[in-house]
C-alpha cells in the first residue's frame, strides 16, 4: 500500500456547527494522520486559486463567498491510500445521495452545505497541498505521539 498525502478542508458550516472534532476523529479512527492543520479565515487569493477550475460555473461565486464567510480548517492528511480513504470517509458530494457512515450523509444538510472538501486525485492533492501548505506542513513536528507546533 502506498503512503500518500492529501488535502482536506473542513468547511464553514461544519466549523459553525461544532463538528470539527467529530470529523477529525473519523479520519484518525480510520488510521489517517493529520500532519498539519489550522483554523483560519481563508485567504481570498487562495480560495480563488483553489476553486478556479469552477470559475465559469454558475455556483462559483456563491461557493467562494461561502468558503470565506467563516473559519475553515485546512488539513494535510497522510496515510495508506489517503486520497481514496478520505474520499470514502467524506462520501457523496450531495449528502442525500450518500450512505450511512459517510461524513456528508451522517452530518451534511444539503449539497451547498456538505461540510468538507477533499482532493479527488494525486494531481489535485499535490496542487491543493501546495496551495494551502506551501511549506509542506514543515512547521509541524512529531514528538512521540504528540503533535507540536513550532
Amino acid at each position: 500500500m502506498a503512503i500518500e498525502q492529501t488535502f482536506v478542508m473542513i468547511k464553514p458550516d461544519a466549523v459553525s456547527r461544532g463538528l470539527v472534532g467529530d470529523i477529525i476523529s473519523r479520519f484518525e479512527k480510520k488510521g489517517m494522520k493529520i500532519k498539519a492543520m489550522r483554523l483560519e479565515m481563508a485567504d481570498p487569493e487562495v480560495v480563488a486559486k483553489h476553486y478556479e477550475v469552477h470559475k465559469e460555473r454558475p455556483f462559483y461565486q456563491g461557493l467562494v463567498d461561502f468558503i470565506q464567510s467563516a473559519p475553515v480548517v485546512p488539513m494535510l492528511v497522510e496515510g495508506e491510500n489517503a486520497i481514496a480513504v478520505s474520499r470514502a470517509l467524506m462520501g457523496a458530494t450531495n449528502p442525500a445521495e450518500g450512505r450511512p457512515g459517510e461524513i456528508r450523509f451522517d452530518l451534511g444538510q444539503h449539497i451547498g452545505r456538505n461540510l468538507i472538501h477533499g482532493s479527488d486525485g494525486p494531481e489535485t492533492a499535490a496542487f491543493e497541498v501546495g496551495l494551502w501548505f506551501p511549506d509542506g506542513g514543515a512547521d509541524y513536528k512529531v514528538a512521540g505521539e504528540q503533535w507540536l507546533f513550532e
